[in-house]
């Protein structure tokens, strides 16, 4: 199986299933000097966690990050990093009963095409716990960013009809496990949950993200664009349907004279392009908007078909996320880390910048 590794001069990849004995990362490319902190990494791993609250998935992973290599006396040494996170808490029985019939909405179908064979515990490679892996990756260029001044936080935008007003405080997300921007309304968006959850569905989510104290000149014009490498790095966790860079599908009810981004001494007047020009960043803050499809893994019951194309009807029960965008903003963070980390040290191959910590 290939595109397992993300990135070329920071270059990350995962392995692991859902259900197997462990996932992890390899990290390439991660300059040496840089602190590496086992805590550091458990931390942003536990904001993705499992189980924060009872509208997520209840499997309950530790989540305990083993360094195998690249890492001496809690410092980069510049060969590659090794991350190991082991599964504790995987139920492989409760995924026997789809062994040969397909989960409608799931990549089981779609694997089976394109392999001949699929991991059926829990979806394999396809599965959201691969998700944590990225994160694990990601603390470290974060850490890589922090040194250079940039900050990235993402937060729980939509749910649903439910929509939630990002305010100065960037924080606020973080006293609640939704990452829901406006705490007064936590209880809000339970209700509307709870009455999802009731009926046996699952809804859809939008998070949006922002990476401040980012330099301009950072991505390649053409094929290489930032917003490309942005766009990919979302639609590449799973669920993700759509991507928008800054004003994204608004600006088809935009003019030209609201959209362009005036230019002053004191820098830009609005920020519509999310922070790039000509795939090229322009030193405003980077804006994105992801969104997360309803699951499809509900108790309503629907028709499918076996391996050997007879009809079946699935049911699906158990440990599953009636709305999976609730716990996916490290999960975005951490895309846009690997990005940003990754553009920046391909900046300073190419144009000789040194990292400000150098």
């Amino acid at each position: 199986m290939s595109g397992n590794s993300f990135g070329q001069a920071f270059r990350v990849t995962t392995f692991g299933e859902s259900h197997g004995t462990a996932i992890g990362a390899v990290i390439d490319g991660c300059p040496p000097g840089l602190p590496v902190e086992t805590a550091a990494i458990e931390a942003e791993l536990a904001r993705r966690a499992t189980a924060r609250s009872r509208f997520v998935s209840q499997r309950r992973e530790p989540d305990r990050v083993e360094i195998l290599s690249g890492v001496l006396d809690s410092v980069s040494t510049g060969t590659p990093i090794a991350l190991l996170i082991r599964n504790a808490d995987a139920r492989s029985k409760d995924y026997a009963r789809f062994r040969d019939v397909f989960r409608p909405g799931h990549a089981d179908f779609s694997y089976q095409a394109k392999y001949g064979r699929r991991d059926w515990r829990g979806g394999g490679r396809a599965s959201a716990r691969e998700t944590a892996a990225r994160v694990a990756a990601g603390a470290i260029a974060r850490t890589l960013l922090a040194a250079e001044g940039i900050a990235i936080r993402a937060w729980l935008a939509a749910v649903g009809e439910l929509e939630f007003e990002r305010g100065s405080d960037l924080e606020a997300g973080e006293s609640n496990p939704y990452f829901c921007p406006q705490p007064e309304r936590v209880q809000e968006l339970e209700d509307y949950l709870q009455d999802i959850w009731k009926a046996g569905d699952s809804i859809g989510a939008r998070v949006d993200v922002e990476a401040t104290g980012v330099p301009a000149g950072l991505g390649e014009p053409v094929f290489d664009k930032l917003d490309a490498a942005i766009a990919q790095a979302m639609m590449s966790i799973p669920a993700v349907k759509a991507v928008a860079i800054g004003d994204g599908f608004e600006v088809v009810r935009q003019r030209g004279s609201e959209h362009r981004d005036a230019m002053g001494p004191a820098g830009f007047g609005s920020n519509h392009a999310g922070g790039t020009l000509g795939g090229i960043s322009s030193g405003q803050p980077i804006r994105a908007s992801v969104a997360f499809k309803p699951t499809s893994s509900i108790p309503q019951a629907v028709d499918s078909i076996d391996s050997a194309g007879n009809p079946a009807t699935v049911k699906v029960t158990g440990r599953h996320d009636p709305c999976v965008g609730l716990r996916a903003p490290p999960i975005v963070e951490a895309m846009l880390a690997l990005v940003l980390a990754d553009q920046l040290l391909r900046d300073r191959a190419q144009n000789s910048k040194p990292l400000s910590r150098e």
